[in-house]
């Protein structure tokens, strides 16, 4: 299988990345409030996009998934539900690691795939949050890679 290019994004991405969110978070959080998506999906879209460097995977134009960097912190990392199980997500965090310099992610604790996934690459939890960068109740931990 060709390994399609990592892209940087720009603003111009931003609907079809918001979809993928979506459709990730539909499939993986289902601790979520539907409430909670769609306000998350606004603060995603309008605000925090802006506030990352992005670059997704796109196979046959169409965006596989997407990373979102801050600084040396994974912030987003979602794979569409149909594309999951392909190592982009893997793909992802090398590239974070090995071009961006990144050794840290924040995740959700109750996404317990997500968790086992960066346990599984050599992360462990550093500081445990009781809620989300939003304020609501969904605890996040704080991984560094070891």
């Amino acid at each position: 299988m060709k390994q399609n290019a990592i892209i940087k994004a720009s603003a111009q991405d931003y609907l079809q990345l918001i979809q993928v969110w979506e459709a990730s978070v539909r499939a993986t959080h289902h601790f979520l409030k539907e409430d909670d998506i769609l306000s998350y999906k606004e603060l995603i879209l309008n605000e925090y996009f802006d506030q990352v460097d992005l670059y997704y995977i796109e196979e046959n134009n169409i965006i596989s998934g997407f990373l979102g960097l801050a600084g040396d912190t994974i912030q987003m990392l979602f794979i569409h539900p149909d594309q999951r199980g392909k190592g982009i997500g893997k793909r992802f965090i090398d590239f974070a690691i090995a071009e961006k310099g990144t050794d840290k992610v924040d995740v959700n604790e109750q996404n317990e795939q997500a968790v086992g996934f960066y346990k599984h690459l050599g992360f462990s939890v550093s500081e445990r949050f009781a809620e989300d960068a939003a304020g609501k109740p969904y605890p996040i931990l704080a991984m560094e890679l070891q």
